[in-house]
């Protein structure tokens, strides 16, 4: 989260995927699913440091639902413009699983579902289909499926979630505790200072 001035842009808040071991997501700290844990790791953070993360839960068990936040008691809800930058704006693109982690993580950001995963113009959206994305469904379904036709190309590929025994009935539990453990400590771990 960050504001800009003329001397440059000033960083309010941050968080990163390089964090998510701490929360139990050990590996595949790249995917859809740990896109959507940043973000909501940045919603919850934030809320904390201005003092809202109690008035703005946001979702309290990610459903795939989309959820805009609405003014609780004396104080309105944080809000925050997603800027994409140079990236991409697809239908179904990281960019918008990390706003969607925002999102259900309490702050406000105006948005469309238009963009999110499970969306197409003839069905409309389809909030099973975001869900199971963001719990990383696809990823255990694409481990099964390698695993019963390539063995070798299953250990060379998911070789990282083999060494961390990670298995594909493994991967939605995974992100569900670690989605509970970022709303239960989301501050940022403290680094010991260098010799």
């Amino acid at each position: 989260i960050a504001y800009s001035r003329i001397e440059g842009d000033v960083i309010v808040c941050s968080a990163y995927s390089h964090e998510l071991p701490r929360y139990g997501i050990k590996v595949g700290l790249t995917n859809y699913a740990s896109a959507y844990a940043t973000g909501l790791l940045l919603a919850r953070r934030h809320l904390l440091k201005i003092g809202l993360a109690e008035t703005y839960k946001g979702v309290e068990e990610a459903n795939g639902d989309d959820y805009n936040v609405e003014k609780e008691g004396e104080r309105a809800p944080f809000r925050a413009v997603l800027d994409v930058g140079l990236a991409r704006t697809v239908t179904g693109a990281k960019v918008f699983a990390v706003m969607k982690g925002v999102a259900d993580g309490g702050i406000d950001v105006p948005h469309s579902e238009t963009r999110f995963f499970g969306y197409n113009s003839e069905t409309k959206y389809n909030a099973e289909a975001h869900r199971d994305r963001i719990l990383g469904k696809h990823v255990a379904d694409y481990m099964t499926l390698l695993k019963e036709q390539d063995e070798d190309a299953y250990k060379r590929h998911f070789s990282r979630f083999i060494a961390a025994n990670i298995g594909p009935d493994d991967i939605m539990d995974m992100y569900k505790k670690a989605h509970e453990a970022i709303r239960n400590n989301p501050a940022r771990e403290a680094k010991e200072p260098k010799e």
